[in-house]
């Protein structure tokens, strides 16, 4: 199923003068030493397996030794302007214990692991071929979901923060299983949030292994939230059932488990809810939702045939003419969101007239 809904390659987009101007005014625009074409120069590489001597689809990479100790700093550099203030007095703290390069997928990263040597505490960060779609996904999932994301553009190459969690697929095999009912019925929530928020935004692809699970300690249970990690699929396809995570085969076990646990109305009840907070979100950054929508509309981001294609099954599936009108993937998004918000205000418009009709 998921092979069917998927085009065979996503092309990478570039980044635009337009949209350029727009991460420098937010800060994601910054001058880094080292491009993504630079750790392309590795001299060798072995694959890395799982606990289960499985392939993980990475190699681990090695430099000679000139290029090692050049690559080492400036990626040491990289931590730094990502994490800290920028400066050079972290770096003798900072030791790179690994590179690894992923050969699956489209943006085929690098995987950065830096360790603070006086306490052994390490993070990753990514080094990618910058892709527009990507950016408009990352900025998209900052300001429209719960979480927040750190990452900087330099020309081609983008440096993205590491997303933690355990991958949607590793937990839906291994850890589902085991999770009470009760868990399961908030995860079941959680999942029906996350179809709901991609749908709205257009973010495609969100296979279980495109996503991570996170779970939180609060209190006497254990809270489980959903996260994207993947954002190559951000307003590219034309198939509308590309951004409901719902239709994708990989899921399944979470589809049946929303069937299962959850009534009918509850799902409703969920839906409502996920689109009122992003609808208060979308408010709430008015201003930088709309300079990026701006670059949107004067991007390409897609091809032609997906923009008719899915502005005509938006258009069916919820009967705002505004998406007729769309001329590109960015005025399709555009129309997605303002008809969130629209619904969203006019609610909030009659609860207000109806609450100033009862106090006379």
């Amino acid at each position: 199923m998921s092979e069917k809904l998927m085009s065979k390659k996503k092309p990478a987009f570039p980044i635009s003068d337009k949209l350029h101007a727009y991460l420098n005014e937010y800060s994601r625009n910054t001058q880094i030493p080292i491009f993504y074409e630079d750790l392309l120069r590795f001299a060798g590489s072995t694959v890395l397996y799982d606990k289960n001597d499985e392939d993980t689809l990475w190699i681990r990479v090695f430099y000679n030794e000139f290029d090692r100790q050049e690559i080492d700093m400036s990626l040491k550099r990289v931590y730094s302007s990502l994490h800290s203030d920028g400066s050079d007095r972290i770096l003798q703290f900072l030791n790179v214990d690994a590179i690894d390069f992923c050969t699956f997928g489209n943006s085929q990263p690098f995987r950065v692991k830096v360790r603070n040597i006086l306490n052994d505490n390490y993070t990753y960060f990514y080094v990618k071929k910058a892709d527009a779609s990507r950016i408009y996904g990352l900025e998209l999932e900052h300001m429209l979901s719960p979480y927040n994301l750190n990452f900087l553009v330099y020309k081609d190459t983008l440096i993205e923060e590491h997303i933690s969690g355990i991958p949607g697929d590793v937990f839906i095999k291994e850890m589902l299983p085991d999770c009470t009912e009760p868990e399961k019925a908030q995860i079941a929530k959680e999942f029906v949030k996350f179809n709901e928020r991609c749908m709205i935004r257009l973010l495609g692809d969100m296979r279980s292994y495109n996503y991570v699970i996170v779970p939180t300690h609060d209190f006497d249970h254990v809270v489980y939230r959903i996260r994207a990690i993947d954002f190559d699929q951000q307003c590219f396809e034309g198939k509308f059932k590309v951004y409901r995570p719902q239709f994708f085969k990989e899921n399944r076990v979470m589809v049946d488990m929303v069937r299962n646990k959850l009534q009918r109305s509850s799902v409703d009840q969920y839906k409502v809810e996920e689109r009122s907070i992003v609808a208060k979100r979308l408010i709430g950054y008015h201003e930088r939702i709309e300079e990026l929508l701006d670059c949107a509309k004067n991007d390409t981001i897609s091809y032609e045939d997906h923009v008719e294609h899915l502005k005509m099954e938006l258009l069916e599936f919820v009967q705002d003419v505004e998406f007729k009108k769309a001329q590109n993937m960015g005025e399709v998004l555009e129309a997605a969101l303002d008809f969130v918000k629209r619904n969203y205000e006019d609610v909030s418009m009659k609860r207000l007239l109806h609450g100033s009709k009862g106090m006379k």
